[in-house]
């Protein structure tokens, strides 16, 4: 009974330490952000995991990259120009840029 109850514990504490995981990146796929990027490889923007690497140690990464969300940026990755996301499909509110920021920061 109390294999059990602890494997039953430990199947919780799983699927509750995944659930934001997923979320954030099904938020992320609902916001178009795999049109040009992957979590691990290049495609027309850097993987998410290239932009963890690179503000790793950056004060205020989270808010740098949530206002790169928001605003977009050019010649920051090379030659390729990062929409703003503020129309149609682009659309990111700022608290779901700093969500998607968090979630690509700990990557």
């Amino acid at each position: 009974m109390k294999a059990l109850l602890l494997a039953t514990a430990l199947a919780m504490t799983a699927a509750m330490a995944t659930t934001p995981v997923r979320a954030d990146a099904n938020l992320a796929r609902s916001k178009n952000c795999l049109e040009c990027h992957n979590v691990d490889k290049e495609i027309t923007g850097p993987s998410f995991t290239a932009v963890a690497k690179r503000y790793k140690r950056v004060p205020n990464a989270e808010q740098i990259v949530a206002e790169k969300i928001k605003k977009g940026c050019a010649d920051h990755w090379g030659s390729n120009v990062m929409p703003p996301a503020g129309m149609g499909a682009w659309k990111v509110s700022d608290g779901e840029a700093k969500k998607l920021a968090h979630w690509i920061l700990g990557l």
